[in-house]
């Protein structure tokens, strides 16, 4: 099932307009699995919608730096993440369930705690949920690359996408992206480095290598066994 890809949203002051999503909602077919999972962890670590903006220190229980991940596909990486930093806390968003519900299904698997998921619009939720100052890291790891020209207005990464996650993080506070479409690379780097108030984390100022804080996707290594590379862009936000 698709959805249309125009959906309404708000200015700064309230007034409706129109904007293009990023992603195209695939649903798809629930497995007994995800299904189980997303009728019993979902009480635990999701988190529905809200116009609010939500408390961090309440919906983990504790004061801790916060990550936020957006568009986990199936969840490994970000649950191998909250696993391997138990002193942190984890908040993912992805728009399609089947993902959500294997996310779920793995982090009560691996007895994960710091971890909780959303399944809506990033960039609402962004707007709406998320306060300013807020956010110790936000990660965007291989999004849609609407490759063809014609497409290439619906990539999540713009410069006011860009300045709104700069809104989100705190002063030191990291954005890091990672694709394996080199034009999208070179995309990102022109959106990033053309924002007042980030910072390249690249000696060369262009891409970094991949930290040992990102894991390897299963994707990622099918990627590299057929020759394909991989960008890594991080930058912080210092004023």
């Amino acid at each position: 099932m698709k959805n249309d890809v125009i959906s309404p949203e708000f200015d700064e002051n309230g007034r409706p307009l129109r904007r293009i999503r990023s992603f195209v909602r695939r649903q798809g077919r629930l497995t007994k699995g995800q299904e189980h999972a997303l009728e019993n962890y979902w009480p635990v670590m999701g988190v529905e919608f809200s116009e609010a903006p939500v408390d961090f220190a309440t919906l983990f229980g504790r004061e801790a730096p916060v990550t936020l991940e957006i568009g986990f596909g199936m969840g490994a990486s970000l649950v191998a993440m909250a696993k391997a930093r138990p002193e942190q806390d984890f908040l993912g968003i992805e728009v399609h369930s089947p993902g959500v519900g294997a996310c779920l299904a793995s982090a009560h698997e691996e007895g994960v705690e710091n971890l909780r998921v959303m399944c809506h619009d990033a960039v609402e939720v962004l707007h709406k949920m998320i306060p300013d100052n807020s956010l110790s890291m936000v990660q965007l790891f291989f999004p849609d690359p609407w490759h063809k020209a014609r497409h290439n207005k619906r990539r999540i990464v713009q410069v006011p996408f860009a300045e709104l996650v700069l809104s989100k993080l705190k002063l030191g506070g990291v954005f890091h992206m990672a694709t394996d479409w080199e034009a999208y690379a070179e995309h990102m780097l022109e959106v990033m480095s053309s924002i007042d108030g980030y910072k390249n984390l690249s000696e060369s100022n262009d891409y970094v290598p991949r930290p040992e804080s990102r894991p390897v996707t299963k994707f990622e290594q099918r990627g590299h066994r057929l020759g394909h590379g991989v960008w890594d862009l991080m930058f912080e936000r210092v004023k």
